[in-house]
């Protein structure tokens, strides 16, 4: 049993003490002993290992004792298992040095056998979840199937996105024939991390907001929905679609557990979209963890008014920055601990 089980409680919408929280990236840069490793070992090392893996994951729940863990890994391990080359190059992110821009190419790329490609994965959350010791909840991640299209298409990274988004409006069957294939691989995937002990999943869309409501139906909302209907039997998902307000009615229809929000929609407006009924998840804008720590905490605490302490996760509106200093990131975490007190 869980000693600490109060994120799952709001995943199925129970009344809490006080909200649970945890950051996007909690297991991440900020953290003087992750950048340790990072400068022993390459990152798809770290990702590949399943000792560094579950290590880093650890890292700041010792540290700064958020109620949940979220496994070191990266959304491109998924493509790299379906036979994209993916390389990823210091302060320019991810490189996939041959994009696919065709049919012929789509038709190259496979749905892997998971337990071959990505094995270290499920062994990196058994390890974990060892290594936690029943303290905290572990989260399982994976991109959303457009969100891994973005990088496929475009290649690197993009302010955006406009060849991957030409390709879907040029060439819309290769394209819907790729994001399923990125689909199917993506519910193999989560399914097997949670039978390897992962405790919710949750799926990023980070490049989500680059398309008009209509596209996003079409090119990501409907394979994001297969994951969520795969997944909703065996485990809570959440799902987090960076600048996706305009979809927040349609996500709060489906079998989502919790829709994260980024910070530039209000906890009124994100309540009222979703419907009022599902869990959120947010919505502190990152840069926000560089004011004084008095500052933080009363901002957590007016943001937990907003929202309401029931059917609420508190967390970032994305990743945290690799500049935020430790004991900012102690005093997000600890404000929400002390609210209520």
């Amino acid at each position: 049993m869980l000693k600490n089980d109060l994120f799952l409680k709001a995943l199925k919408g129970e009344t809490v003490q006080r909200p649970p929280v945890w950051m996007m990236r909690q297991a991440g840069r900020y953290l003087p002993e992750f950048r340790a490793l990072r400068d022993k070992y390459d990152f798809f090392t770290r990702c590949e290992t399943p000792e560094l893996a579950a290590e880093i994951t650890v890292q700041p729940i010792r540290r700064i004792a958020p109620d949940a863990a979220i496994l070191f890994s990266d959304i491109l391990v998924v493509p790299r298992a379906m036979g994209i080359h993916v390389e990823l190059k210091d302060n320019l992110g991810p490189i996939i040095p041959n994009p696919i821009r065709t049919m012929e190419q789509v038709s190259q790329v496979y749905v892997p056998d998971v337990n071959e490609t990505l094995g270290y994965v499920f062994d990196a959350v058994k390890l974990t979840k060892e290594m936690l010791n029943d303290e905290v909840p572990l989260i399982g991640f994976a991109g959303s199937p457009w969100t891994i299209f973005c990088y496929a298409v475009e290649g690197k990274g993009s302010k955006s996105f406009d060849t991957a988004k030409g390709f879907c409006f040029s060439n819309p069957v290769a394209a819907h024939t790729l994001l399923q294939k990125i689909t199917d691989t993506t519910i193999l995937y989560l399914k097997e991390k949670v039978k390897s002990g992962v405790d919710a999943v949750q799926i990023f869309d980070s490049w989500g907001g680059m398309l008009s409501p209509v596209d996003y139906q079409e090119f990501s909302w409907k394979y994001i929905n297969q994951i969520i209907e795969a997944l909703a039997k065996v485990t809570p998902v959440i799902v987090f679609g960076k600048g996706c307000w305009f979809a927040l009615g349609e996500m709060g229809k489906s079998k989502a557990s919790a829709l994260g929000v980024d910070w530039t929609c209000s906890a009124r407006n994100a309540r009222y979209l979703s419907g009022g009924n599902v869990t959120l998840q947010g919505n502190f804008d990152p840069s926000r963890l560089l004011s004084p720590i008095p500052t933080i905490k009363k901002m957590v605490h007016e943001m937990i008014d907003e929202f309401g302490k029931d059917k609420y996760i508190v967390n970032l509106g994305h990743g945290i920055l690799p500049n935020i200093p430790v004991d900012h990131a102690k005093a997000f975490i600890d404000a929400v601990k002390e609210y209520g007190n």
